[in-house]
């Protein structure tokens, strides 16, 4: 009886540490600048120096996948929903949706065209 007791606190006490450290997988929202390019020249058309939207959706068409280049650090993120973005392509950004780090993938909820298309900018020049 008494390591019956045993195994079910040890049970119990295993599965209460198991949830404790359990990861919040949860997506959260984020709301994030950038510019829409393609998986040929990545962070090449991602500033106002190297805009081109008629050499993305160019790109695109014949069968580059689009991609998220987010200003701050220049990282290329694949787009989980293409379709999200169209008529964006070589387009300067702002986005709200998902961000999965793992997989580098965005997923995109909203799309707003930033302003400064095709001009230079000191923080997009770095």
């Amino acid at each position: 009886m008494k390591s019956l007791l045993k195994l079910n606190l040890v049970s119990a006490f295993a599965l209460t540490s198991i949830a404790a450290f359990a990861v919040d997988a949860t997506p959260k929202t984020v709301t994030v600048d950038g510019w829409i390019s393609e998986t040929g020249c990545g962070v090449e058309h991602a500033s106002s120096k190297g805009a081109n939207p008629g050499c993305v959706a160019k790109c695109i068409k014949e069968g580059a996948k689009p991609v998220f280049v987010d200003d701050a650090k220049q990282q290329v993120w694949s787009i989980d929903n293409p379709d999200s973005i169209k008529g964006h392509y070589g387009h300067h950004i702002q986005f709200t949706g998902t961000a999965d780090a793992t997989k580098k993938e965005v997923h995109i909820t909203k799309v707003t065209m930033l302003a400064d298309q095709g001009a230079k900018t000191d923080s997009m020049m770095k």
